[in-house]
């Protein structure tokens, strides 16, 4: 009932009294969250007034943020976790970390249920994955939700804050587990629908390179993975895709090809400017003289930039006309300026060839014209093998004496016999081959052929004596005149079979034999002393013999008796 003169409602003290003598606190029950006010802070404990027979006492430590200082104060309204109440003494257990992560966890609750995100901050790594702070609750995010795929450092993420899922919830056990995976799979493929819808040849493209191996880089277009292929990074070439791009590197690239039914898309970086090789005849034509850069080096030649864009090879063969390289990098070095002739170009395979040597006038021809054959010219052995020695001609030209070309008599078995690398020798130059580049000499060519005269000096069916030089097998070798040795075949030794021609003949042993072949070109004189023999018992007349042979006998005549006697006995 109102009072009149008041305006006021009545006030009905007796139960205002009851309800303070008898408080119904049915409404803090324990573990539940409940709002109170702030009465008094101290360094240790904070009180809270809840409504119940006396303030709840919190440690301070709970209020305190990271760097140490209360975040409340006097009168102000929090809320509360009630850990426990006894109504007998009226004492009342709070705690505000508690009813914080009660509150966390049901907002983690409704962001599971409705597919929502939420905003946490890595705090550090643990095995498997690492700890997320999510308003005070510590949850896990394995290491394959962290990223899209797997990530190069991973102490790079720790004191990052994320948007994630919530994958899984276990109150009881305090267990949150979070993914950041999921969020990306998924803008992911919103990203590569909408770009699917769009995507098309021809077209200008923006992309990231999350990828790169030796044959291209991969570019992650927004949902969608493109591949630009090395051969397709730059008019020039290139070896590796990382001389060009690095991870990470935002692009613009062109649309090559597009496959709906794969999803494979082929990109082009190259096709963003003009290609340099279009008309590449009219500004690079053959034989024209032209400077560049050395960018690469391989076995077989250089490879020279002569435009942004445009390369050509000099290959090793076109580098020196005199010097016999086993790699490019004896003439030139990466960034190099060398001066070359364009030898060849090849607008459509994109291919030039070059000359380096074409430079300079080939030495060979100025050769061909100082030294023809027959001039008689000095030189010093550079190199002895066992086929000849090589003479130093001109700057990187060398001339060859052959072993065969060093006399028309000796049997030189290896050059070194007569000749030492330094020796100066004169030599008749025998043929100029330009285009092989060979250029032979000779010594013995400087004197006249022994064997010229040999066949009017000896003919056939003359005798001529001479000294054994050299037994062998098949016969002698006898020296009629210095440097020239004729041959005595074991057939034309004599009448009798010899085991060897050592049995009869020793070495400095005069004879006379008779020429039975004679040839200047293939360099033989054979002989016989058998046909001597013959020869004599053929002007013999015809006497018999009854005793026994007297002294002064022939060598046939010996031969023919001891035969004689020898087959009477096997008679006897």
């Amino acid at each position: 009932m109102a009072d009149k003169e008041t305006g006021h409602d009545e006030i009905d003290f007796g139960s205002a009294l009851e309800d303070y003598l008898n408080p119904d606190f049915g409404d803090l029950e324990e573990g539940s969250i409940t709002k109170g006010e702030i009465v008094r802070v101290n360094d240790d404990n904070v009180l809270v007034d809840v409504g119940f027979k006396s303030e709840g006492q919190i440690p301070t430590a709970e209020f305190r943020d990271a760097a140490g200082n209360v975040g409340v104060k006097v009168g102000d309204r929090v809320d509360v976790y009630v850990v426990r109440k006894n109504e007998q003494d009226g004492t009342i257990t709070l705690s505000f970390e508690k009813a914080k992560r009660m509150q966390v966890f049901d907002q983690l609750e409704d962001v599971q249920e409705n597919n929502k995100v939420i905003k946490g901050h890595i705090v550090r790594r643990i095995k498997g994955g690492y700890t997320v702070n999510i308003g005070g609750v510590e949850a896990f995010l394995p290491g394959s939700h962290v990223d899209l795929r797997p990530v190069p450092d991973m102490d790079a993420l720790v004191n990052q804050e994320f948007e994630f899922r919530v994958l899984k919830i276990n109150r009881r056990r305090s267990n949150v587990i979070v993914s950041r995976r999921v969020l990306l799979e998924e803008e992911r493929d919103a990203k590569r629908a909408e770009l699917l819808k769009t995507l098309e040849e021809g077209q200008i493209v923006q992309g990231k390179a999350k990828n790169i191996t030796e044959y291209g880089v991969f570019v992650d277009l927004g949902g969608l993975d493109g591949l630009l292929h090395i051969t397709d990074m730059s008019w020039k070439r290139i070896r590796h895709p990382k001389e060009m791009i690095t991870m990470g590197q935002d692009l613009t690239l062109k649309v090559l090809s597009f496959d709906r039914e794969t999803n494979k898309v082929s990109l082009g970086l190259k096709q963003l400017v003009p290609d340099p090789w279009q008309d590449i005849s009219a500004r690079l034509p053959q034989g024209a003289r032209i400077t560049g850069k050395v960018t690469n080096l391989v076995d077989y030649g250089a490879f020279v930039e002569l435009e942004p864009g445009v390369e050509g090879l000099v290959h090793i063969s076109e580098m020196s006309w005199t010097r016999k390289l086993r790699h490019p990098s004896q003439m030139v070095h990466t960034g190099d300026e060398v001066e070359v002739v364009i030898l060849g170009v090849d607008g459509e395979k994109k291919r030039i060839s070059l000359g380096m040597k074409q430079v300079r006038p080939n030495p060979w021809e100025l050769v061909a014209e100082r030294y023809p054959e027959g001039t008689v010219l000095e030189g010093v052995i550079k190199n002895i093998t066992e086929f000849g020695m090589f003479i130093g001609i001109e700057d990187g030209i060398d001339g060859l004496i052959h072993v065969s070309d060093i006399s028309w008599t000796k049997k030189v078995r290896h050059p070194n016999e007569l000749y030492k690398v330094g020796d100066v020798v004169q030599a008749k130059v025998l043929v100029v081959d330009q285009a092989n580049e060979k250029f032979t000499l000779g010594i013995k060519q400087l004197a006249d052929d022994p064997w010229a005269h040999v066949p009017e000096t000896y003919p056939v069916g003359c005798t001529v004596k001479g000294t054994v030089t050299n037994i062998t097998d098949f016969g002698l070798f006898v020296e009629v005149e210095e440097g020239i040795e004729g041959l005595v075949h074991v057939s034309e030794l004599s009448g009798k079979k010899l085991k060897t021609p050592a049995e009869a003949f020793q070495e400095g042993q005069e004879i006379q034999a008779k020429v039975i072949h004679v040839s200047a070109e293939e360099r033989r004189l054979g002989l016989s002393i058998k046909q001597i023999k013959d020869d004599e018992e053929r002007r013999k007349p015809k006497e018999f013999h009854a005793g026994p042979q007297e002294s002064g006998q022939s060598l046939g005549d010996l031969l023919k008796a001891a035969a004689e006697n020898s087959e009477n006995s096997g008679e006897e």
